[in-house]
């Protein structure tokens, strides 16, 4: 496992780790997915049919910044779920700079979203504490929080928080 909860006041947080840039979007995906599903579902979700498909994503608000693509990331998994039925359950991320802004397309498999018990709700995804960053070799991205590990790079790192 490459992503831990961590708490806030109101809401939850999740820290992201990942060996590359472009892995961190599928460690995240899987996080946020691991999050919002029943403990009962985890099994489940291996014996239904799998679908595969192509999503491309990019931030609106700023093309060019890495922080907004990784929350339109997450928005998008979190739509796909709510509006599409799309439960993703695996993915292969690759993040392309293009003259409009940076591209992430992600060749995806999902599930029917319907078959997946849920057990929590998250209503928004916030730029409240949100970090990027890569992490480099030698150096220790330290953890606050008890049930988060530290990281030495090198490596990718992301904290964002959810609004439940």
């Amino acid at each position: 496992m490459s992503s831990w909860l961590w708490p806030t006041t109101a809401d939850v947080g999740l820290r992201v780790f990942a060996s590359s840039f472009d892995g961190l979007f599928v460690e995240a995906a899987h996080g946020v997915q691991n999050y919002l599903m029943s403990s009962e579902s985890y099994e489940d979700i291996k014996t239904e049919v799998r679908h595969s498909g192509e999503w491309r994503v990019t931030s609106q608000h700023a093309p060019f910044d890495r922080s907004f693509l990784f929350i339109a990331w997450i928005e998008e998994v979190l739509y796909r779920n709510e509006v599409h039925q799309e439960w993703l359950v695996d993915s292969l991320v690759r993040v392309e700079e293009t003259e409009h802004g940076l591209v992430l397309v992600a060749h995806v498999q999902w599930i029917n979203g319907n078959t997946v018990k849920r057990e929590i709700e998250i209503k928004a995804v916030t730029t409240h504490e949100l970090r990027v960053a890569e992490v480099r070799k030698g150096e220790t991205i330290a953890s606050q929080w008890q049930d988060v590990p530290s990281f030495d790079g090198p490596g990718w790192f992301a904290d964002v928080v959810f609004d439940i």
